[in-house]
């Protein structure tokens, strides 16, 4: 299942710069080529992405990731609700963070330079 996180994170990466590999996709996005082809077929099937061969290209098998109209505005809805997703989640660790410095005697987090001494 293609998730809001990989499909806003491939959507982003190939507006940014359409002539990555998946072998780059997958280095950026810390998950494996073929993870990365299955993201990207989904994304071409639902029209979110064209993929176009490179013609003057020396590798035939070279694609340049176009977002398409369609996929712009996909990316934009994906975005909010990613935004969302990670406030949400910003909001619990920092409601888990007040639990635990309850917890432990409201103890302010040491410094930097406190730990390396430590």
């Amino acid at each position: 299942m293609l998730t809001d996180e990989y499909r806003y994170k491939v959507l982003k990466l190939l507006d940014a710069n359409p002539n990555l590999s998946q072998r780059q996709l997958a280095r950026e996005l810390g998950i494996s080529v073929g993870k990365v082809n299955y993201c990207l077929k989904a994304l071409v099937e639902r029209g979110m992405i064209k993929a176009a061969n490179f013609k003057n290209s020396q590798n035939k098998k070279a694609y340049s990731y176009l977002l398409t109209p369609e996929g712009l505005e996909h990316k934009a809805k994906v975005a909010v609700r990613f935004l969302r997703h990670k406030m949400a989640e910003h909001k619990n660790l920092q409601a888990e963070i007040a639990a635990l410095r309850e917890e432990v005697g409201n103890l302010e987090p040491e410094s930097p330079s406190k730990q390396e001494a430590g």
